[in-house]
């Protein structure tokens, strides 16, 4: 069910197109009679996105409930049986849901359309650990791509309604280009471009804007780094002056706090946006606002 944030954003957007011209988002109410579409999405971005895209059209249930760090988590019996009945179903990809493939091959839902929302988006090679990021959605254009993907497997679902999905895709196309524009320009004038992260999560932001990100430790965020590589990460620090330690929304900052206090730096978080707190949910956050958050705390850091 279309959440009242959804509603509001959608309000706003409205008088924003009317001034630039381009086609206004279908709100509640005016996509007419019908059966909503059943969706189930992965982890957050993929249910903000998906919710954007359906409004009133569609019923979108998250699997990974809110507060929870998604890297490691697996379904119930009580969401195969939710993904029997779904309509669409929609996933990020490259790597992050690790339980996806068995999953699929368990299912007997054989009219259930499947998006991996990472299909066709050029991908980074592989990190400096080895590992692939599947943090695609934190470069805004990409998330443009995954979105755009999410659009289509709406109208596969339902064509009768297509050019309601291709209205409400078109205003939010036009959101991750100026977000896009915004980060270019604010983080092309920062005075420094080493990004300090206490994970390995922020590869597509950083490769998107020509900052360099320096990984306290791998991709995981339960893992935590050897004393050596703590030792590395703290000369790295003092020679090139950074001032900012970052750590992860629904991650721990104990390591992020230990390298700052050593060097005198402050920490401060860098949201992956792998999931909003409740909290955040109930106060309107979604994944526009917390990227604001994100190049107002990178400008900060960069330029302090």
């Amino acid at each position: 069910m279309m959440r009242g944030t959804v509603h509001r954003l959608a309000a706003l957007l409205t008088g924003a197109v009317l001034l630039t011209g381009l086609p206004v988002p279908v709100l509640a109410g005016d996509a007419g009679a019908g059966e909503k579409l059943s969706v189930i999405t992965s982890f957050y971005p993929m249910y903000d996105f998906a919710q954007k895209v359906g409004q009133d059209r569609a019923e979108v249930t998250n699997l990974v409930p809110a507060g929870t760090e998604p890297h490691d988590w697996e379904p119930s019996a009580s969401d195969l049986a939710a993904l029997e009945e779904a309509d669409v179903f929609i996933y990020n990809g490259a790597g992050m849901e690790s339980w996806v493939e068995d999953v699929l091959a368990t299912l007997d839902n054989q009219e259930l359309v499947v998006v991996e929302a990472s299909r066709d988006v050029e991908l980074l090679e592989e990190s400096e650990s080895g590992e692939s990021d599947p943090h695609i959605w934190l470069d805004p254009l990409k998330a443009k791509e995954e979105m755009e993907n999410i659009k289509d497997a709406f109208v596969e679902a339902d064509p009768e309604h297509e050019t309601f999905y291709e209205e409400n895709y078109a205003v939010y196309a036009q959101e991750f280009e100026d977000l896009d524009q915004e980060f270019s320009e604010r983080l092309g004038e920062a005075e420094r471009r080493d990004v300090v992260v206490a994970h390995e999560a922020f590869g597509y932001l950083c490769a998107a804007y020509e900052l360099n990100q320096v990984a306290i430790d791998g991709l995981s965020p339960d893992s935590e780094p050897d004393p050596r590589r703590m030792e590395e990460i703290i000369q790295y620090a003092e020679e090139n002056q950074v001032t900012t330690i970052f750590y992860e929304e629904l991650g721990s900052s104990k390591v992020a706090e230990t390298i700052a206090e050593e060097i005198g730096a402050q920490t401060a978080v860098l949201n992956p946006i792998e999931g909003l707190t409740q909290e955040q949910q109930e106060a309107g956050a979604d994944y526009f606002s917390v990227m604001e958050e994100n190049l107002a705390a990178l400008v900060e850091a960069l330029n302090g």
